[in-house]
């Protein structure tokens, strides 16, 4: 098959580009590289620098393509509280230039790279598709609406869309910003240094980690999966971990005997997350076989970045 990925230089946008080439299938990826590495991509995908709102470098990359995976976006949530309209800009005008784009072309299927963050912060747990979002940060906001549009649009348009919701996804190759590091590569990389572990909230808090392996395979369902035309779809582990529970089990991979330290909740953070995986084994035939230990392990042995740190006692 013939696939175009926006944001394919990025984590996830890589790590299914590089399964889908491997296939044998066409890979085109499109990236703006403000925060993705066109190094991370194999000699096979065929990478285009450029802005996803970008109408007529879409129009030559969406030639023959038969389903687009868009996962451009904007993904930090403490990020997004200081820049709301570039969130808007990037994650809402920039799915609406792209379904504009699909519309002009032809494409049949668009795959949505959506959030479990959309959820924001619910009693009920695990979290259904069913249950009324409650977004707790402009992150969150716009990737709700970007679920809106790409199915109000696709359905006025006669393309077929799916939103995969996916929660805290990790692994090799996942971007360690300064500014605004996800939790697991960041506290990995302090324990091997031997560094102080910091925790924004009592740590009792909890999250649903997925192994990037188990969401290309949800990706790669999504894109053939009869009857799923409209949904929006949970990808998780199903399996609910506190930050305490994530601390173990880094100092026990890593051998790190770093400190912990639990410092006051920052605005728009959850309390709980776990994902309800009925919809996705169901629709998607999707059964995540990376538990998180084992999780954090094969990231330490396959990401090189992990490499360059000396043994930690």
């Amino acid at each position: 098959m013939n696939f175009l990925i926006t944001g394919a230089a990025g984590f996830l946008g890589s790590s299914l580009a590089n399964h889908l080439a491997r296939e044998g299938h066409q890979v085109r990826g499109l990236d703006d590289l403000s925060t993705g590495d066109p190094q991370a991509l194999a000699p096979d995908v065929h990478f285009t620098r450029g802005d996803v709102a970008d109408r007529p470098k879409l129009w030559t990359l969406l030639q023959d393509v038969e389903v687009v995976y868009h996962l451009a976006a904007r993904v930090s949530v403490p990020e997004s509280m200081v820049y709301p309209r570039d969130y808007n800009a990037v994650n809402v005008g920039g799915t609406v230039a792209l379904m504009e784009a699909l519309r002009d072309v032809g494409i049949k299927r668009v795959v949505l790279a959506s959030s479990g963050a959309v959820y924001g912060d619910l009693d009920q747990q695990p979290l259904e598709e069913t249950s009324t979002p409650l977004p707790r940060s402009p992150y969150a906001v716009s990737k709700l609406a970007a679920e809106y549009y790409v199915r109000t649009i696709g359905s006025l348009w006669n393309i077929e869309t799916v939103s995969l919701r996916i929660f805290n996804a990790y692994g090799p190759g996942q971007q360690n910003p300064a500014s605004h590091p996800p939790v697991i590569p960041h506290y990995l990389q302090q324990a091997l240094r031997g560094g102080t572990l910091v925790s924004h909230g009592s740590g009792d808090q909890s999250r649903d980690y997925v192994f990037v392996d188990d969401v290309v395979s949800a990706m790669v369902a999504a894109s053939t999966a009869p009857g799923v035309n409209g949904l929006v779809i949970n990808i998780g582990s199903g399996v609910e971990t506190t930050i305490k529970g994530l601390v173990r089990l880094v100092l026990d991979v890593s051998g790190s005997n770093s400190n912990v330290v639990y410092h006051t909740q920052t605005s728009g953070g959850v309390t709980r997350m776990q994902a309800d995986l009925t919809l996705a084994r169901e629709k998607l035939r999707y059964h995540p076989s990376i538990k998180l230990e084992e999780g954090l392990r094969l990231t330490l042995k396959r990401d090189p970045r992990f490499n360059t740190f000396p043994q930690v006692a």
